[in-house]
């Protein structure tokens, strides 16, 4: 018994086996499967957030000239004085891009905002604060890249298809 285990350790069967090594490689693969359907859905989600996240800066911008002004803006110029990391004039979230549209509120054509951010995953976000009125508050709107969806003109429009929970309304 002893000879055997001997001639085992110290034999000429040197290295792995082919079977070890498809065994090895079938368990790799097994594990890149699993994985890269998980990274997708992550980056997906990332890329969600990162427009979510450029409105909300956005609407913090906006809520700063309404303070200052009592009325939003869609003014390049003036959003870019208050908050210079976000880009005003596009709606491309991956260059941090918000585009912000007045919303006519009763007679104020500045009584609201929308503020939209497409998503590099093809989703579109909407952010609609209306500052009074039956429709008044802050609205939130996620929509399919081909759904053709855009801001409302007036603060009647604004929660047809629209939430009041960022939770429902941006799944």
């Amino acid at each position: 018994m002893f000879e055997a285990m001997r001639k085992r350790l110290h034999g000429d069967e040197d290295g792995f086996t082919l079977i070890e090594l498809m065994v090895v490689v079938l368990i790799i693969a097994i594990l890149i499967a699993i994985a890269i359907p998980t990274f997708l859905g992550a980056r997906q989600r990332a890329q969600d957030k990162q427009a979510q996240s450029n409105i909300r800066n956005a609407l913090t911008t906006e809520k700063t000239y309404y303070v200052d002004n009592q009325a939003y803006t869609a003014t390049v110029a003036s959003l870019s004085a208050i908050e210079n990391s976000l880009d005003f004039s596009t709606v491309d979230a991956s260059v941090r891009g918000v585009k912000p549209t007045l919303v006519k509120v009763g007679t104020d054509v500045a009584g609201g905002v929308c503020l939209e951010s497409d998503s590099k995953s093809g989703s579109k976000f909407f952010l609609v604060d209306i500052t009074a009125g039956t429709q008044a508050g802050t609205w939130y709107g996620k929509y399919a890249s081909g759904a053709g969806a855009s801001c409302p003109a007036d603060d009647t429009a604004a929660p047809s298809g629209y939430s009041k929970d960022a939770t429902t309304g941006w799944k």
